[in-house]
């Protein structure tokens, strides 16, 4: 890759991390609910200069599916995420955003028929040792046992959902549509749905500034800006090599945790999240000895 390549997956991995900062930052004023629904309004506002002719007519062309993708998505894991920004440190959350692609391995095997080299079936295997490890030595963080347990749960969920939409847009949108319509519909179709509940639960005090910029920061950078600069990488670079930012995302997010709002790091997160990385280097093929050859489709490449 070239330099410009390099720092531009660097940018994308480092905004990526920083929407967990901003969701811890904005999800006790806001509240879960409203901080997605702010979230997905505020990338839709921002999308609309992409929407070229083309686009808006692929759009039409394919309403339901790219509405389905933009639930399964952005508008239900925009609120799992939040709701879990309520107990876990933004730390655990992006570790916890690193397991979708074995999600995406697991679910294809089992539902959809799909074969697993032995290398990736290891994978699986050292990737949700990590996830278990990670859940056991974080339990009882912040906000007790029971408030910290739900709040995996959730983050589990939005990965649930992201596994979804991983193989829904791969076997529905994958012909007739460019994926950068499909992020900007599926931002619009979340907002439309979020913004009855977004006006049903908003707060009764006024969020103070900081969870403002909390929401500027996760609507405008961190969810329009991130898909303009990842479909842009993904044409310049290739599919495989832009996975590479879903190993930037966990590690960033630690880092922004700890330097603006002073989260430990922990044995449980720094561990969990190298064996969880392990197991998905394995699993999509990004690490593989010599003679073994992977057989999933890239996930990265569908989250929209």
């Amino acid at each position: 890759m070239k330099t410009s390549d390099i720092v531009a997956l660097l940018l994308l991995g480092a905004i990526w991390g920083a929407s967990f900062l901003f969701m811890r930052m904005g999800a006790d004023e806001f509240g879960g609910m409203a901080l997605a629904g702010m979230r997905a309004i505020g990338a839709a506002i921002c999308s609309i200069p992409l929407l070229t002719r083309t686009r808006c007519a692929e759009m039409r062309t394919h309403w339901r599916d790219i509405a389905i993708v933009g639930i399964a998505n952005s508008a239900l894991p925009f609120v799992l995420f939040s709701y879990a920004a309520k107990s876990l440190p933004a730390g655990v959350s992006a570790i916890s955003d690193a397991i979708a692609p074995l999600l995406v391995a697991l679910s294809g095997w089992m539902l959809l028929g799909e074969k697993l080299s032995a290398t990736q079936a290891t994978g699986l295997l050292i990737g949700f040792t990590g996830v278990v490890w990670l859940v056991v030595g974080t339990l009882g963080l912040s906000g007790g046992a029971h408030a910290t347990g739900w709040a995996m749960a959730a983050c589990l969920g939005a990965n649930i959902c992201y596994s979804f939409g991983a193989h829904y847009s791969h076997r529905r949108l994958r012909s007739g549509v460019t994926p950068l319509s499909v992020a900007t519909g599926s931002q619009l179709a979340a907002a439309l749905i979020l913004l009855p509940f977004t006006v049903w639960t908003w707060p009764t005090h006024t969020p103070g500034w900081t969870s403002w910029l909390a929401v500027f920061g996760l609507a405008a950078i961190c969810t329009s800006l991130a898909y303009v600069l990842f479909y842009s990488l993904m044409a310049r670079v290739g599919a495989s090599r832009s996975m590479v930012v879903m190993f930037l995302i966990p590690v960033f997010g630690v880092v922004w945790g700890l330097l603006f709002l002073h989260e430990p790091v922990t044995l449980a997160m720094a561990g969990g999240c190298v064996v969880i990385l392990l197991g998905v280097a394995l699993t999509t093929g990004l690490l593989r000895p010599r003679s073994s050859a992977g057989t999933l489709s890239d996930p990265a490449t569908e989250r929209a």
